[in-house]
């Protein structure tokens, strides 16, 4: 389970890490606007969202351990071409090939092996290790690369002057998260090969009325809705380094050390709400999870506007990584509560990313020129969020009366 959660986090460093802890320093390394990167994450959101499904049937028939190792080393190797500084084609070519790299082979696999690891009365704590593991991981691992920016960086008040001294250092760091990438595919090839030998409790592998019977269950269309929802609050936290740049006046350096220590928030908060989900059920607890975050979002956007206290704003961001960290804690256990077949995990989990995920798609384009435009700026992207969440409000409390029928009807 620890080079599970591992190999979680780090196959998506390359991809995410760099701009989500390090965003301003990224944007000027190579020479982006936000709306440019949004662009480039689309590439990779469109090739990730065509591999969920194939990759969910792979994983129910091949052994995790190979999926994820060759997963792994192939997510490294991008690392060797993203040092040469490549424009915006090169960078979203490189984006589209991680798209595939990081899901093919590896997501449902990885949901899958995490799944099978645990009895059904502890499918929360079980996906909130996970979590909170693979938090503690970017959480530890970003600042060791905010350490290494801090000390091999030429930086002027925790700034940087030009875009070459800036590309200088997001290079150390691409170098430091490729090494990490591929020494963790070594691991996963002879780590997580006990996992293939679990038994699935004498149920059938996905066959064609597999398939079609979870097709066909609603529940799984309302989780699809609920990780939507979900994962665009987890995507919002990737503009938070440019928020307090632009609002507090904090350099580069600071906005890294404030994200990064705010990760460190998220194996705490995931590893709690894996055990509140198991004692009061997953389904419930997205639902106030979502009520909380609709709030604090509205808030957030409000405040914006009136200029308030650095610490008020402060305090009210890091109440939405707690929500948003809870949420991606428990959202696939859900699979377990729906009752969907073990032998179907990787189908299930397939269709439920094809569609959950499809923020990799729209959230940044659509967000990153939200931001670009003055005339709605951060106030009116901390609106978006809020009324994102209120649909993630209404398909959460669908879930909860949809599961309440259900165990109800199995009862009698």
């Amino acid at each position: 389970m620890v080079i599970i959660i591992l190999a979680g986090e780090l196959i998506f460093a390359l991809p995410f890490h760099l701009a989500r802890f390090f965003r301003p320093t990224f944007l000027q390394a190579f020479e982006l606007s936000n709306a440019q990167l949004g662009d480039i994450f689309a590439v990779y959101g469109v090739v990730a969202m065509l591999c969920y499904f194939p990759g969910g049937i792979i994983a129910d028939k091949v052994a995790p351990n190979r999926l994820m190792s060759l997963s792994l080393l192939a997510t490294a190797l991008g690392g060797v071409y993203m040092w040469t500084g490549p424009g915006v084609a090169g960078l979203a070519l490189l984006f589209g090939y991680w798209g595939c790299t990081t899901i093919l082979l590896f997501w449902a696999a990885m949901i899958k092996a995490t799944r099978i690891s645990a009895p059904a009365a502890r499918q929360g704590l079980a996906f909130g290790v996970l979590d909170g593991g693979r938090g503690l991981v970017a959480s530890v691992f970003a600042s060791g690369a905010v350490l290494l920016l801090g000390r091999y960086a030429i930086m002027a008040d925790g700034n940087f002057t030009n875009p070459d001294q800036a590309l200088g250092s997001i290079r150390v760091l691409i170098v430091y998260y490729s090494v990490l990438t591929a020494i963790t595919a070594a691991l996963a090839w002879f780590f997580i090969s006990s996992i293939r030998a679990q038994p699935e409790a004498g149920q059938p592998a996905a066959t064609s009325a597999v398939l079609g019977e979870t097709l066909t269950n609603p529940l799984l269309w309302l989780q699809a809705g609920v990780v939507i929802c979900a994962y665009c609050g987890y995507k919002s936290l990737d503009n938070y380094g440019l928020f307090v740049v632009q609002t507090f006046n904090w350099s580069q350096l600071e906005a890294a050390q404030f994200t990064t220590a705010a990760s460190y928030l998220r194996p705490v908060v995931a590893v709690a709400a894996g055990l509140l989900a198991d004692r009061i059920r997953a389904s419930r607890l997205t639902l106030g999870l979502f009520s909380m975050l609709a709030l604090s979002f509205a808030s957030i956007a409000a405040l914006t506007e009136l200029n308030p206290s650095v610490l008020l704003l402060t305090i009210m961001l890091a109440l939405t990584f707690v929500g948003v960290f809870a949420l991606r804690a428990v959202y696939f256990a859900l699979i377990d509560e729906s009752r969907l077949r073990l032998g179907a995990t990787g189908t299930a989990v397939g269709v439920i990313s094809l569609l959950g995920f499809t923020p990799d798609v729209f959230f940044a384009p659509l967000t990153g020129r939200m931001l670009d435009n003055p005339e709605s700026g951060f106030a009116g992207y901390f609106l978006f969020m809020a009324l994102v969440m209120l649909l993630g409000t209404f398909s959460a409390w669908l879930l909860v009366n949809k599961m309440s029928r259900s165990q109800v009807a199995a009862a009698a």
